[in-house]
């Protein structure tokens, strides 16, 4: 597989180069990844992209090819060269599980090290989290519209080529049922979907013959695409087509909802009770709520997912809380002060307040402070010591996410939330202060609100 070492910035490599020159770079680091809010009327955000992320961490290294270009182009001295040639990542790795929710503030990633090693991470992090984050987020917000009707993720031909395979994955991992992407079926083993597009139709002399070849090849359980002429007439002709087993039919443009409506009564009309409907053409999460009460069996949807619907990065952000003190390798707080960019400093434990079994709150509180009895914990080690410890597979992530989205109030599934689904509490007193390098991620207990 490629090296991922030059999926970053430039000034990741110089600030190393700086760093260690001047010997800072050996000093022991925490960086943390958060958000600093939600796009406007969303509840919750979804954690995805984190497998990923751990296969990228193993293949960031710097092979002859790497070091060359950076030889080359003289991004870096020679003793930063020799440096990179033999770099691995040794430091530790906490984060949420994937498929869980986060808010403003969750530190969903946390990255312990030295300066040097996990400087050089931070846009091979954002880059994964903040894609597969926002379509994560954009496809929870569809499947809950949809009722429990299914989804099929149709977004490749909308995106970059990478980017539809990784917007795929996330899509299934909160619940779409499959994708059209071949190679995210390859890659992921997600179940792929799909049978005909327009231009087959407008291949054939006549609507009726394309239909007939595509049952003759596919089976009469295939889905037609009845929306090329006249949907009613395209209805008629896929009923003859297909006879009594016809899986479906397609409808990708018009008023979705009356054609709906007319297409099932002819359906029924002719005794084709099981053959489902299926609606495509832009659609959003407020478009299918707005479908809710048409006889529809499942949408297609594809540019708005694989966009994030209108938030196509999540937002997230990579920055530095604590640092070794002097010579006694103690952590400090360290923090950016001032502006709408100010951060809480300090490594923090996560949990989530829970009564009645509903998210109250997200609560952070300074590492290695006791649980939390009322709090589920949020954090989970990942790597520790260079070293993958914790991947679960996609169906996991998937049976997580359907966890923690059952957490949520009424309110904070709505599609125009006023505010985050549960408040964010940083927890003040005792102050946030590191002990040294624990191996377990506890949760927090709230003892002083600021």
């Amino acid at each position: 597989m490629p090296s991922t070492g030059l999926l970053t910035d430039r000034y990741e490599l110089t600030m190393l180069d700086a760093a260690l020159q001047d010997g800072s770079g050996d000093r022991r680091c925490v960086f943390e990844v958060f958000a600093r809010s939600l796009p406007e009327g969303r509840g919750y955000g979804v954690v995805a992209g984190t497998s990923r992320l751990l296969d990228a961490l193993g293949r960031f290294s710097f092979g002859d090819e790497q070091l060359r270009y950076l030889e080359d182009a003289g991004v870096v001295s020679p003793t930063t060269l020799d440096w990179l040639a033999t770099y691995r990542f040794t430091g530790d790795i906490y984060g949420y599980r994937e498929g869980e929710l986060y808010v403003p503030d969750s530190p969903i990633l946390t990255v312990v090290g030295s300066f040097a090693e996990t400087v050089l991470l931070e846009s091979l992090v954002l880059s994964i989290l903040n894609h597969d984050s926002a379509v994560a987020s954009a496809a929870a917000r569809m499947v809950q519209a949809a009722g429990g009707r299914p989804l099929m993720e149709f977004g490749s031909r909308r995106t970059h080529e990478d980017a539809a395979v990784a917007a795929a994955r996330a899509a299934v991992l909160v619940g779409f049922a499959g994708t059209s992407n071949l190679e995210a079926g390859r890659r992921h083993d997600v179940p792929t979907l799909g049978t005909s597009a327009h231009a087959f139709t407008l291949l054939h002399d006549d609507e009726a013959s394309a239909f007939d070849a595509q049952v003759a090849t596919q089976g009469s359980g295939t889905t037609l695409l009845v929306d090329t002429y006249d949907v009613a007439e395209g209805v008629e002709r896929a009923i003859r087509a297909g006879g009594p087993e016809l899986g479906g039919i397609r409808i990708d443009s018009g008023d979705l909802a009356d054609h709906a409506v007319a297409a099932r009564g002819q359906l029924d009309a002719a005794g084709l009770t099981g053959t489902r409907i299926v609606v495509s053409g832009d659609l959003d999460e407020y478009r299918i709520a707005s479908l809710a009460d048409a006889p529809i069996d499942g949408y297609g949807v594809g540019t708005s997912v694989v966009t994030g619907s209108g938030a196509p990065a999540a937002g997230m952000v990579y920055k530095l809380v604590a640092r070794a003190s002097g010579g006694s390798g103690d952590l400090e707080v360290v923090a950016k002060s001032g502006g709408d960019k100010a951060t809480v400093g300090g490594q923090k434990a996560a949990s989530r307040r829970l009564a009645d079994g509903v998210a109250t709150a997200e609560v952070l509180q300074p590492w290695g402070s006791p649980p939390d009895p009322d709090a589920r914990p949020l954090q989970t080690p990942l790597v520790i010591d260079g070293q993958v410890v914790d991947q679960p597979d996609l169906e996991a992530a998937t049976a997580h996410h359907r966890m923690a989205i059952g957490e949520l109030s009424p309110e904070a599934r709505s599609l125009q939330a006023a505010r985050p689904g549960f408040p964010t509490l940083v927890l003040a007193d005792p102050p946030l202060e590191h002990p040294t390098r624990p191996r377990t991620a506890p949760s927090a207990t709230p003892e002083g609100i600021r």
